[in-house]
């Protein structure tokens, strides 16, 4: 699904944030990207979707490889930027009135997803009349939206609080096996990181390569797997490589 090779970037002429920096991602992974602010997780993202060019190396998203990948992931930043002016259903729809498609024949499947989301009662309402993770779960179905086999989610849970977020981890987890999509995820939280995914890339602060752990813990997951031995040993050997 998605293939990085050797790539390097700089911003002018500093340092480079990444350097030589190799991933893979396979179809129907959930692969989180983690290290210390400035270690360029962000970057790494806009060079993903094609908002920056690598200096040096190779990006291949789904076998295709173009200088142009504009519009070829569903991206979702931090912040929901939701339209404050727009329903929850008018929101979600932005993607598909982007691409000019019929947004009329794509109601049924939206409201379906609105059901799985819990957002049912709420397709009517205004961000302002929305909880914090009810208003990332409408940020995370418009992204949904895009069509994208592909989707970069940028700590989408990081301005929650902790009680919200491992609600909304729970919710993930439920809904993971529906979902048959290939995700990046950029957080701070370990936790975060081991209980989501299926591997794990760490950056370094020096920009040095890509950096594997794979997470070996069964699926299905719940949020009470964080108590776990093997869980904490995972936790405990992250910390040590992050901390050298």
């Amino acid at each position: 699904m998605l293939s990085i090779k050797e790539i390097t970037y700089a911003f002018g002429n500093t340092e480079p944030i990444i350097k030589h920096g190799t991933m893979e991602v396979k179809q129907g992974e959930f692969v989180s990207v983690i290290g210390p602010s400035g270690s360029g997780k962000s970057t790494l993202f806009r060079l993903i979707t094609g908002l920056l060019e690598p200096n040096q190396g190779k990006i291949v998203i789904g076998n295709q490889t173009s200088a142009n990948r504009l519009g070829m992931v569903g991206y979702m930043p931090q912040k929901d930027l939701l339209l404050p002016w727009r329903t929850v259903l008018e929101n979600i729809v932005i993607p598909i009135e982007v691409t000019k498609k019929n947004k009329l024949v794509k109601l049924p499947e939206i409201r379906e997803w609105l059901v799985r989301f819990g957002l049912a009662k709420y397709e009517n309402s205004y961000p302002h009349e929305l909880s914090g993770g009810m208003r990332q779960r409408v940020a995370f179905l418009r992204t949904l939206m895009t069509g994208k086999d592909l989707l970069l989610l940028d700590e989408p849970f990081g301005a929650l609080d902790s009680l919200t977020k491992r609600n909304m981890h729970n919710w993930l987890l439920g809904l993971w096996g529906e979902l048959q999509k290939t995700v990046l995820f950029i957080t701070h939280d370990l936790e975060e990181a081991i209980l989501l995914s299926d591997r794990i890339y760490l950056l370094h602060v020096d920009g040095s390569s890509l950096q594997e752990i794979k997470v070996t813990l069964p699926r299905p997951r719940t949020s009470e797997l964080i108590y776990q031995p093997d869980f904490i040993k995972i936790r405990k050997e992250l910390e040590q490589l992050i901390h050298g």
